[in-house]
């Protein structure tokens, strides 16, 4: 083996265990529920092995699929909203702080120790009949009965946006960390305020881990079912509670692995819109600066 062809597999060599794990426990699975999603449910329960489009057919057509796909996109559009403008002055906060940065960081943490289903259920003794919050405002006066607050869709953004806002805090906090601050300070001597000097050097620079963020967060709340199951009220269902209910419940693999697929497909497609117009390499790059 000559020196040139060793140096050619090292590489490959350096990536076999990654590589290996990605086949196993995505690739390999990935084309299971493509090999599922053809399959029927019969009658009597049981699966039947062949090439059916039957399930493509009520998934892509049924209205009732489409209307819930469309409204998990809004409820993910406006928690990725939500996260941005709670998410930047945190994280402009922290990259900006000294003498505490560590801490603060610790503190952005620290919900990523405690279960994402009780950080999720807490809301329901906040929020219940007989939560804090009905029980402040019985005891000052504000109201004599108990409001109803959860099971809509208020409830689930506020749940999704407890659980990713860290997320986006994160990925702006690193972007902004890699700016150089005399950068500011030049705008400031050739004349521009504070704000000017945010909105022409500060912002532009750290798009690029706002729009990580905003990616991350926006997938992340498409795909979860958690805290519609949890916080929403029985029209209030997202897509993935769809996969689950076909899957867990009724036992419907074929459908649920076209459900899971035509969610997968919708979400892959969005990403690739978003990669053309902002640039993933941007995104990479702005974040390793």
């Amino acid at each position: 083996m000559t020196i040139e062809t060793r140096e050619a597999r090292q590489p490959w060599k350096l990536l076999a265990p990654s590589l290996t794990a990605i086949t196993l426990l995505l690739i390999i699975p990935l084309l299971f529920i493509i090999v599922y999603s053809f399959w029927l449910r019969t009658s009597t329960g049981a699966d039947q092995v062949g090439f059916y489009l039957d399930n493509w057919q009520e998934a892509l057509t049924d209205p009732f699929y489409r209307d819930i796909l469309l409204y998990t996109l809004k409820i993910a559009a406006i928690t990725t909203i939500v996260c941005a403008i709670l998410g930047y002055p945190a994280a402009y906060f922290i990259a900006r702080s000294k003498g505490h940065k560590a801490l603060l960081l610790l503190l952005l943490m620290l919900p990523f120790w405690i279960s994402y289903i009780i950080r999720t259920m807490s809301w329901i003794n906040i929020l219940g009949v007989s939560g804090a919050l009905n029980t402040l405002l019985i005891t000052l006066g504000i109201t004599d009965e108990p409001i109803q607050m959860l099971y809509n869709q208020v409830t689930i953004v506020l749940g999704l946006v407890h659980f990713l806002l860290p997320f986006m805090i994160l990925n702006i906090y690193v972007s902004l960390e890699g700016i150089d601050t005399t950068l500011e300070d030049a705008a400031r001597s050739l004349g521009a305020t504070g704000w000017q000097s945010f909105l022409e050097v500060t912002l532009p620079l750290s798009i690029a881990g706002l729009a990580a963020g905003g990616l991350l967060c926006f997938v992340l709340a498409a795909g979860t079912y958690i805290t519609p199951i949890i916080l929403g009220g029985p029209s209030d269902a997202m897509f993935a509670n769809l996969v689950f209910e076909a899957i867990i419940t009724q036992l419907d693999w074929p459908l649920g692995s076209a459900l899971s697929l035509m969610l997968l497909v919708v979400l892959g497609a969005l990403v690739i819109v978003y990669n053309h117009f902002l640039g993933m390499g941007q995104l990479m790059k702005g974040l390793g600066k």
